[in-house]
C-alpha cells in the first residue's frame, strides 16, 4: 500500500493558495498600529500587497515545479529522519571528545565576547521591552545561539550535495532530502544550545513562562529559512565551487548586519527598516523577545508577515534552481 503524500490536483492547490493569500491581504490591509508613521504604515501595507499579488500570479504558473520539492520531501520523511542521525555521528566518529568538539568552539565564541564586551569594555544592553536592563551574557547568547545555527547549517547544506556526491550519481536516490539532511544534523547542536540559552537565563532570574513556547516557532522559521537559501546554494556550488569562500566571507559580514552584539534599538527610526530587512533580525529579535521581552511574534505583523513571504519568495527560488540544475548534478560531480 502506497502512503506517500500524493500531489494536490492544481485547481486545488492554486484555490487553498489563493483562500490563503487573499486571507493575509485583508488583514494586512485591516491591521492598524495606533502608534505607528500613517505614511509609513500605508507604504508597509502597499509593498505587502504587491508581494502578495506577484506571489499569487507566480504560483499560478509555477504550481507543478513548486510542488514537487515539498512532496519529495513529505514522502521521504522516514529516510530523512534515518541519514540525519546517521550524519550527526559520522561527524565525530573517530575523534576522542566526539561531540564535544561540536559544543567547544560556540562556548569559547560567547566566552570571549563576554570578556571583551562585558568585564573589560563594562557594556551592557537594553532590553526592547520596557527599557529593562538585561545582563550583555543573556543579550549576546540570545543573539548567538540563532546565529552559530545558521552559519553552520547554511554552510553544511552548501555542501551536502558535494560531501554525498556518491549519492548524487545513484539514478534512483532522491537527491533533494540531502540538504535537509545537514539542516536536521545541524538542528541537534542547536538544541543543546538552547538548553545552555534556557540555563543562562534562568540563573539571572528569567524563568520560564508562557512566552518561552515561541522558541519552537522561531526554530521553524530559522530551519525553513535555511533549507529555502540553501536549495539555491547547494545547486549552484556544484558548478561554481568558489560560492563556498564567498558565503563564508559574506557570513562575517553579514553578522555585523545583524543585531546579535549591537542594540537594534541604537538604530535612528528612519534607518531601522534597512535592518529589518535582514530575515536574521527577525530570528534574533525574535529569540530575545520570547526569553525576555514577553511579547508574541503576531505583535509583530508587518514583520512577521515580511518574513514569511521572504521565505516563501526564496524557497519558490532555490527550489527552481535546483530543479533545473538537477539533470547536471552526476556529471559535474
Amino acid at each position: 500500500m502506497n502512503t506517500g503524500l500524493k500531489k494536490l490536483p492544481k485547481h486545488v492547490g492554486l484555490g487553498v493558495f489563493y483562500v490563503l493569500a487573499i486571507a493575509l491581504a485583508l488583514l494586512l490591509i485591516l491591521h492598524n498600529n495606533p502608534l505607528a508613521d500613517p505614511h509609513t504604515e500605508m507604504l508597509k501595507k502597499i509593498c505587502g500587497c504587491t508581494l502578495i499579488a506577484v506571489s499569487c500570479i507566480l504560483v499560478f504558473f509555477w504550481y507543478d515545479k513548486l510542488t514537487v520539492l515539498p512532496v519529495e520531501l513529505w514522502n521521504s520523511r522516514k529516510l530523512i529522519k534515518r541519514l540525519a542521525v546517521n550524519d550527526f555521528k559520522k561527524r565525530y566518529a573517530g575523534s576522542y571528545m566526539g561531540i564535544v568538539w561540536a559544543l567547544a568552539q560556540p562556548v569559547v565564541t560567547v566566552c570571549m565576547y563576554y570578556i571583551v564586551f562585558d568585564i573589560i569594555f563594562n557594556q551592557r544592553a537594553q532590553a526592547v521591552s520596557g527599557g529593562i536592563e538585561v545582563p550583555y551574557v543573556l543579550f549576546l547568547t540570545t543573539g548567538l545561539v540563532p546565529w552559530f545555527f545558521f552559519t553552520e547549517a547554511l554552510t553544511n547544506g552548501t555542501t551536502s550535495l558535494l560531501e554525498y556526491n556518491y549519492l548524487v550519481k545513484k539514478v534512483l536516490f532522491k537527491i533533494s532530502i540531502l540538504p535537509i539532511i545537514k539542516i536536521i544534523a545541524a538542528m541537534f547542536i542547536h538544541i543543546f544550545f538552547i538548553c545552555v540559552l534556557m540555563i543562562i537565563a534562568c540563573i539571572y532570574g528569567y524563568y520560564p513562562n508562557i512566552y518561552w513556547l515561541q522558541i519552537i516557532y522561531y526554530m521553524g522559521c530559522e530551519f525553513i529559512l535555511v533549507l529555502s537559501i540553501s536549495y539555491a546554494t547547494c545547486a549552484i556550488v556544484v558548478f561554481f565551487r568558489d560560492l563556498l569562500q564567498i558565503i563564508n566571507i559574506g557570513l562575517q559580514l553579514f553578522q555585523w548586519y545583524t543585531p546579535i552584539l549591537w542594540n537594534i534599538e541604537i538604530v535612528p527610526d528612519k534607518f531601522k527598516w534597512l535592518i529589518k530587512l535582514n530575515p536574521m533580525t527577525y530570528i534574533v529579535e525574535g529569540y530575545r523577545n520570547a526569553i525576555y521581552g514577553d511579547t508574541w511574534f503576531f505583535e509583530h505583523f508587518y514583520s512577521s508577515t515580511y518574513f514569511w513571504l521572504f521565505v516563501v519568495a526564496t524557497f519558490c527560488i532555490g527550489a527552481l534552481i535546483f530543479k533545473k540544475s538537477k539533470p547536471h548534478f552526476a556529471d559535474i560531480l
